[in-house]
């Protein structure tokens, strides 16, 4: 973990942090930090004193690879590309279905996997045609603004996955192939929602470090960023002091002119820094991201995933959190109604702060889906701080937790590579031991 090596006195730990993030670290004086994890208030003030920015154009593409490994792409990069229109309300955009090599729709079932930004791999166990899909509004190619933000949902996003399955799966004559979604961190919440929505789309569902239960009252709101403190705690009592301790000393420096130059110059800004509060947003940013993906292995998971953005974040993913005087962090409260004035200052819209409970439900989860839920699969590390808003006890013989003491953020939908410790190669075949149970016993009921 990067974490324990930063130690000894702040502006040098500072330094150092900053060149462990990245080879050539540079902080935009004023660039908003990144969208994920949720903005906590030392975030959101951040995010306040930026301007408004102009609302970005762009759409999700739909890469597709043929069924026997034929493209027009080069051996590289052997995908094409093609759109897939849906309704604004339900609204039009891009896709982005992807089909491994070899595989054949009607030779096995389909695996679709529901929405993040990023490419999927898989390991090979099972034979399938694979249909990777964009989110709508996600992607450098979405069409985005603020007119259009109130359609910026997962109901909206879940009907525009099954009119996309339904038609792919006609156009290719395979109406009987099953279908199982599979996701990680926002794309998991979406996998385990369309299972419980759309049953008959879905023979079942992997959600992978899905914290499906980070809304409302249903988990303590200090719980995230107490994770997060607990796992610099594990690794390095001095640690988790002097990053205790930096964020007295940011307030310090940064209430004089003198001081925001020489933060500037510590963490080689583009430009000199307006208010301290944008390094600190960045280095909780950082922290947060070093705590989630503590791989045991080496990994290139450097981009961000929509897990929780900030667009999104202020129509209906209102997940309220605070820091306690535990945490690592500045101690800071959640107020439904800062983060509704904050939304409608950022971004024209007041969100819906209790439609996902409302929509999906969670509350007394483990009574409910005993009842009329089936073929989730729940997967969450404990090392990963969203766990603690995921699934973590089986609800019943058909929708099981598989939690992991040393995992990390969806680790196990990475690739797999030969230095994975014993634990995640066992979490995986589990994963695929229940995947295939559920595709035998789709094909023995349809004979």
């Amino acid at each position: 973990m990067v974490a324990p090596s930063l130690v000894a006195f702040l502006p040098p730990f500072l330094l150092i942090l900053v060149a462990a993030i990245s080879p050539e670290p540079t902080v935009a004086a004023d660039s908003k930090p990144k969208p994920f994890p949720p903005p906590t208030p030392l975030r959101m003030r951040a995010l306040l004193r930026h301007e408004r920015g102009s609302s970005s154009r762009g759409g999700n593409l739909v890469v597709t690879a043929a069924a026997d490994g034929a493209s027009n792409g080069t051996a590289a990069n052997p995908f094409t590309a093609h759109h897939f229109p849906q309704e604004l309300d339900h609204f039009t955009f891009w896709r982005r279905p992807s089909g491994g090599k070899g595989a054949t729709a009607a030779a096995g079932p389909m695996f679709v996997y529901t929405g993040n930004v990023g490419d999927i791999e898989l390991d090979g166990h099972i034979r399938v045609a694979i249909n990777d899909n964009w989110h709508r509004f996600y992607g450098n190619d979405s069409e985005y603004s603020t007119k259009t933000l109130g359609y910026l949902t997962s109901t909206k996003a879940l009907a525009d996955y099954v009119i996309l399955i339904t038609s792919l799966k006609r156009n290719l004559s395979a109406e009987d192939t099953p279908v199982v979604v599979f996701g990680g961190s926002y794309g998991g919440m979406l996998a385990s929602w369309f299972r419980l929505k759309y049953l008959h789309i879905a023979i079942g569902a992997l959600a992978s470090s899905a914290p499906i239960l980070q809304f409302d009252y249903i988990t303590p709101w200090s719980s995230f960023y107490d994770a997060v403190s607990q796992d610099y705690k594990s690794e390095s009592l001095n640690c988790f002091a002097v990053i205790k301790a930096t964020w007295d000393v940011l307030d310090e420096r940064g209430s004089s002119d003198k001081g925001l130059l020489e933060l500037s110059k510590l963490f080689r800004a583009c430009k000199t820094v307006k208010y301290a509060d944008s390094i600190g947003g960045w280095l909780e940013t950082a922290f947060t991201y070093t705590a989630m993906v503590d791989y045991p292995a080496p990994a290139n998971f450097t981009e961000n995933l929509p897990a929780y953005p900030v667009k999104e974040a202020c129509t209906e993913m209102i997940m309220p959190m605070s820091t306690s005087n535990e945490s690592m962090f500045p101690p800071s409260t959640f107020s439904y109604d800062d983060m509704s004035d904050a939304c409608f200052q950022l971004n024209g819209v007041r969100p819906r702060p209790h439609w996902i409970t409302t929509e999906y439900g969670g509350y007394r989860i483990d009574k409910v889906l005993k009842r009329f839920g089936s073929n989730i699969v729940f997967s969450n590390g404990m090392r990963d701080p969203w766990s603690r808003g995921g699934v973590l006890k089986n609800i019943s013989s058909s929708i099981v937790a598989l939690v992991t003491e040393k995992g990390a953020h969806h680790l196990d939908l990475r690739s797999a590579t030969k230095n994975d410790p014993d634990w995640l190669v066992e979490q995986r075949r589990q994963e695929v031991e229940i995947i295939q149970g559920w595709i035998d016993q789709y094909h023995q009921d349809m004979a």
